[in-house]
């Protein structure tokens, strides 16, 4: 039995039931997206940052104007002066956007992760204007991540796409999505999809920073299925976190999974956003590399990489430039974290802050290095070089191994003399 003997039903079309999940900052760029649109799955672009996305692939400057219109504010911990224009929040995304789906070319589909944790000064109208911006650019789905806020669909109700686009959520447990169901019910907008997202993910988790050990995807998953069921429901759910072979994929396709979602193995792709030496890095991880943190000024805990250069930070708070986790009075945890480091500075020392870091910069700087729990298995999945360094697979290379490989076998890509950078 393997992936391929199954398919995603969403609405009137199916799929390849392999979901490439949403990383940001620019992980899941449009050409990882695109890979698995082209395999008949569904590849996922983030809004993580979108207007300094944007400045990176489409040369736009929305980062230094807006660094430039708040730049007396630099030197001042209070942030509450400072807001996106939601004009050029809306142009980024639809620009994001278009520039991803006018690249189709397969009979799969491109979602969008939005993270709704991303506050940016004003949480309800600057994701409004994201989902809005991104259904008016002709995505296929919204993935509602990091958040769940239970206002999100009332934000987009009246749009014109808001039965026609699909929509999915992220939970991790079923208590979460009971709670976030009731007020779809209300608004007669049920989820598409509902991703079940375990604790064995990267990036930001649904847990607590010590109890995720005590959580089991598979459990989760199947008292998601039972619960729908009970109800006469018929969403598909779709499995999340730790998911590493195709065999791992089958097991969830049996228990009544309609497809699976993975992230951990495209880090490394050839279409990956992740530079060429954080992917060698990747590689080369072993398990005790890996933590659970709260060094994250969201307040969730993060599983990343100890040796991410952002857990060594010490920089002034970028928010005039960024500002993507400023809440709606301008505040972020970094920015007190970091003030009150400085005024215990003393001449000389380096500035030490533990509790917190400045996820803005680390994230578009690529040195926030979040990582699902099986990224020391990495190794396992390509070839190494006489010079030590590992082979980039290719999205395409991985996608099929996901979806043709049985009892937990892994295809690596065919051999090749040098690895490129």
């Amino acid at each position: 039995m393997k992936v391929d003997n199954f398919r995603l039903q969403l609405g009137k079309k199916e799929y390849t039931p392999i979901v490439i999940g949403g990383m940001g900052v620019n992980i899941s760029t449009t050409e990882l997206a695109l890979a698995a649109e082209k395999l008949g799955g569904i590849g996922h672009i983030s809004d993580a940052e979108v207007c300094f996305v944007c400045d990176q692939i489409l040369s736009t400057s929305y980062t230094t104007r807006k660094r430039k219109k708040y730049s007396y504010n630099a030197n001042n911990p209070d942030k509450s002066d400072l807001h996106f224009d939601l004009g050029e929040v809306a142009e980024a995304q639809k620009m994001y956007v278009e520039h991803t789906v006018s690249q189709k070319s397969g009979n799969g589909a491109i979602f969008m992760n939005c993270m709704e944790k991303l506050t940016m000064r004003d949480s309800s109208e600057t994701l409004r204007t994201r989902l809005s911006a991104a259904m008016d650019a002709g995505i296929d789905g919204l993935t509602l991540a990091a958040g769940l806020n239970l206002r999100t669909l009332d934000l987009i109700k009246d749009h014109p796409r808001f039965h026609d686009v699909k929509i999915g959520i992220i939970i991790s447990s079923l208590r979460a999505l009971k709670i976030f169901l009731k007020r779809a019910f209300k608004l007669q907008r049920m989820p598409d999809y509902i991703v079940v997202e375990g604790p064995l993910a990267g990036g930001h988790l649904g847990f607590g920073p010590e109890d995720w050990k005590s959580y089991d995807l598979y459990t989760i998953v199947t008292e998601v299925i039972d619960f729908l069921k009970s109800e006469n429901l018929n969403i598909p759910v779709i499995p999340a976190g730790g998911i590493f072979t195709g065999g791992d994929a089958v097991k969830f396709l049996l228990a009544g999974a309609s497809a699976v979602q993975v992230a951990t193995r495209f880090t490394i792709t050839k279409e990956s956003g992740l530079p060429y030496e954080v992917k060698q890095h990747y590689i080369n991880t072993e398990k005790d590399d890996i933590v659970v943190n709260t060094v994250s000024p969201t307040g969730y805990p993060m599983r990343m990489l100890k040796s991410s250069p952002v857990l060594n930070y010490s920089i002034k708070p970028n928010c005039e430039g960024l500002g993507y986790l400023l809440d709606n009075k301008g505040k972020c945890g970094y920015i007190e974290s970091y003030y009150k480091a400085l005024d215990l500075k003393e001449k000389g020392q380096r500035m030490k802050i533990t509790d917190q870091t400045c996820l803005c910069t680390g994230m578009a700087k690529y040195d926030c290095w979040t990582c699902g729990d099986t990224t020391y298995r990495l190794k396992e999945t390509t070839n190494q070089m006489p010079d030590g360094s590992w082979q980039l697979p290719s999205a395409e290379d991985v996608f099929q191994d996901y979806q043709f490989s049985e009892n937990n076998q892994i295809q690596k890509p065919s051999a090749q003399e040098k690895v490129n950078s």
